[in-house]
């Protein structure tokens, strides 16, 4: 096996997602030197990180990437509609919430296949001068005073050194796990399906949907192109409901509802990707960094995927990280101490946030079917009831503090 030559670098970034790529674009336009490292010789469809909620799409503007993703085919969705079986569908139809209301200037949330968002973005660093490798195995990653890695690539083992490395590698980050990272997970509280359904006929492009019926809860995203992404919420005891060759097609068969007649153009659909079903749950860190070692995106800690904040959370990891390391020549660990003040108390609000849509809509016994019932009449007469939800567009940052307290969650959830 042939070794290369030492080489260094102002950043090393492990992982070539969405979150390590659009650091490298920004980073290598303003002049720095990147090494973009990436496992995977082609992006898969991993059923989620394709919705970017508006406060995220206000984070991408200001970052520049937003002309480029909506050349790669992004497109705006503009309503949202609440189903349940208690009201009649025509009439949340009518009601249909504009999505257009919570940022200045965004239309609403933005939706973009994950694979191809990838493969955008690693396309674009590149561009932007970043040297960038697929089929990386990294070895080891190590920060410190002198950061370093050791990875094989092309049959050829190779060192490399930088004054930063970058932990952009999703949930199972061997970065976070080498510089001592302690993460934090809560417990799980139900199951969460994700299919991409292609052959949907009649759905509008510019709709997203939410429901619950039975001991089942839905969400659609239309991604354009009569493709629509969806999800299915289903209890805990119910780990084996969707297994087997016919899982998907039983998956998409649940989404009968006859609260929202609309659901049976996403049944008629074909399933066009895996299905992939896993525990719901938060997990976070106090500190995302380490001497030498800055984490961004699902490496740092990840919010429950009910409220669909993955991609807006990581583009926001990525404008603050890099809003320090191009405001000073200071790149050391003190210099990311307002990065991690502001993710964690961002965090702790969703946190929050999706314990409470979870607890309203992924919830199916008795019990939870008269709270939500006891929700909805609430909230109708109360919009203050859904205050929460408007952190999932508006940004959690939109909220007065105590809207995150206890005090409100009785509110919301025992009347």
């Amino acid at each position: 096996m042939r070794r290369w030559r030492m080489q260094s670098y102002d950043l090393i970034i492990i992982g070539g997602g969405i979150g390590g790529s659009a650091l490298a674009i920004v980073m290598a336009r303003a002049g720095r030197s990147v090494l973009l490292l990436e496992q995977s010789d082609a992006y898969q469809d991993r059923v989620r990180g394709e919705w970017i909620s508006p406060w995220g799409v206000d984070e991408v503007r200001r970052l520049g990437l937003y002309d480029l993703l909506v050349e790669a085919g992004g497109h705006h969705l503009t309503r949202h509609v609440t189903y349940d079986v208690e009201r009649d569908p025509v009439a949340a139809e009518a009601e249909a919430l504009p999505l257009g209301m919570f940022r200045e200037g965004v239309p609403g949330p933005l939706c973009l296949g994950h694979p191809h968002h990838c493969q955008t973005l690693f396309d674009a660093a590149l561009a932007a001068g970043a040297e960038g490798l697929r089929g990386v195995q990294v070895h080891e990653a190590v920060g410190g005073a002198e950061p370093r890695v050791r990875f094989e690539h092309d049959g050829r083992s190779r060192e490399a050194t930088a004054r930063l490395l970058i932990g952009a590698d999703g949930r199972t980050s061997q970065v976070r796990e080498t510089a001592g990272i302690t993460l934090h997970q809560d417990a799980p509280h139900h199951w969460f399906g994700g299919l991409l359904v292609e052959g949907v006929e009649g759905w509008p492009e510019d709709l997203q949907a939410i429901g619950t019926e039975g001991d089942f809860g839905f969400l659609a995203f239309p991604q354009g192109g009569g493709k629509v992404r969806v999800y299915g919420g289903y209890a805990l005891d119910q780990a084996r409901r969707f297994k087997g060759d016919d899982g998907p097609r039983r998956f998409l068969d649940a989404f009968e509802f006859s609260s929202s007649p609309a659901n049976r153009q996403l049944v008629a659909g074909r399933p066009a990707g895996p299905l992939f079903s896993y525990i719901n749950a938060d997990a976070w860190t106090d500190e995302p960094f380490a001497e030498g070692v800055v984490l961004v995106g699902d490496a740092a800690g990840w919010n429950d995927p009910i409220i669909g904040l993955g991609l807006s959370i990581t583009y926001r990891d990525v404008r603050i990280v890099s809003d320090i390391l191009l405001a000073s020549d200071d790149w050391s660990s003190a210099a990311f101490a307002p990065y991690a003040e502001e993710r964690a108390e961002r965090m702790r609000r969703l946190r929050f946030t999706g314990q409470l849509v979870a607890a309203i809509d992924m919830e199916f016994d008795e019990a939870a079917r008269a709270r939500r019932n006891s929700f909805h009449a609430r909230a109708a007469a109360d919009p203050n009831l859904r205050m929460h939800t408007f952190a999932v567009m508006a940004g959690p940052e939109a909220l007065p503090p105590e809207v995150f307290t206890e005090a409100y969650r009785a509110r919301v959830l025992e009347g």
